[in-house]
C-alpha cells in the first residue's frame, strides 16, 4: 500500500503501514546506494599529487556529457539522502502526525508524504549546489599540482574544524531545534505539510551539515565513511540525550583531524 492510500486512516494501523512504507523506502534507497557506490568503488578514483585520490563522483565518464553527469549525480545524492537521513526523519514524520491526529485530522497519508518529499528537496537542492563546486574544485587541482598539493591539509582542517563545531553553543542550538516539536499547524492540507517539509529539512541540513562535511572531505562515495556518517546522525538526533552524543561526537572528530594532520605533514 502506497503512502498516500494510508489518507482514509487516522489510527494506529495508518503508523503500522507508514512504518513499513518507510523501511521498504530505506531498504530499496540502500541497496541502491550500495550498488552505485560499489560501481564507482570498481572503477577506482584518479591519484593525485599530494598523494591522495580523486573521488569518481566529480569525474564524468567518457560518453557523458556535463548536463549528464550532474543530474547521475544530483539523482544519487538524492537517494543517498534517503538512505542516510530516514532514519532521524521516521520520529519527526510519527510526530508530525500526531498533532494533526490530535487537530482532529483523519487523511494522514498525503500530508505525511508531502512533508517527506518537501524534505528530501531541501536535501536535494543542497546536491544540486555541491556537484558544481565539487566539479570547479576538482578541475582546478588537476590543473595546479601546487593546489592538489594542499587538498590533504585542507581536508584535514575541514574534519578538524567540523569537531570543534560539534562543542559549540551554536551546534547545541541546531541539534535542540532539530529534536524539538516543530508545532505544526493543525491543517493537513498541502502547502502547510510542504511548508513544514521544508522546516524540517532546512534545520535538518543545519544540524547535519558539519557531519555532512566529514564524509565530503574523506569521499561522498566511501561506504565505510557514509555508514559512520549516518550512525552518527542518527544517534545524536534520537539518543535520548543528544547534546553528550553531539560532544562525543566532537571529539572524536577534532582526533581523527588530528590524526589527519600528522599523516599530511608526514608525507609532506
Amino acid at each position: 500500500m502506497t503512502s498516500t492510500a494510508l489518507a482514509d486512516r487516522g489510527g494506529p494501523s495508518a503508523d503500522h503501514e507508514l512504518v513499513a512504507v518507510l523501511a521498504v523506502l530505506f531498504a530499496a534507497s540502500t541497496a541502491v546506494t550500495v550498488a552505485w557506490c560499489g560501481s564507482m568503488a570498481a572503477m577506482g578514483g584518479m591519484p593525485m599529487p599530494g598523494g591522495w585520490t580523486m573521488s569518481m563522483a566529480w569525474m564524468r565518464m567518457p560518453d557523458q556529457t556535463r548536463t549528464g553527469a550532474a543530474a547521475t549525480f544530483v539523482g544519487m545524492w538524492a537517494v543517498m539522502m534517503v538512505a542516510m537521513m530516514l532514519p532521524s526523519l521516521a520520529p519527526m514524520l510519527s510526530r508530525y502526525r500526531s498533532a494533526l491526529r490530535t487537530a482532529g485530522a483523519t487523511r494522514l497519508g498525503r500530508p505525511t508524504a508531502v512533508v517527506g518529499l518537501a524534505y528530501f528537496a531541501v536535501w536535494t537542492a543542497l546536491g544540486v549546489v555541491l556537484y558544481p563546486l565539487g566539479v570547479a574544485l576538482a578541475e582546478l587541482a588537476m590543473r595546479h599540482d601546487a593546489l592538489s598539493r594542499l587538498v590533504p591539509k585542507a581536508g584535514a582542517l575541514v574534519v578538524l574544524a567540523a569537531g570543534a563545531l560539534q562543542l559549540t553553543a551554536w551546534k547545541a542550538r541546531a541539534l535542540a531545534c532539530c529534536r524539538g516539536t516543530h508545532g505544526p499547524a493543525p491543517r493537513a492540507d498541502v502547502t502547510t505539510a510542504w511548508r513544514h517539509g521544508l522546516r524540517l529539512g532546512l534545520d535538518c541540513a543545519r544540524c547535519c551539515g558539519v557531519l555532512m562535511a566529514v564524509l565530503l572531505v574523506v569521499d561522498v562515495m566511501d561506504l565505510r565513511a557514509m555508514a559512520a556518517v549516518t550512525a552518527a546522525i542518527t544517534a545524536e538526533r534520537l539518543a535520548p540525550a543528544g547534546a553528550p552524543v553531539a560532544r562525543l561526537l566532537g571529539i572524536l572528530g577534532i582526533a581523527l583531524g588530528l590524526v589527519l594532520i600528522v599523516r599530511t605533514v608526514a608525507l609532506s
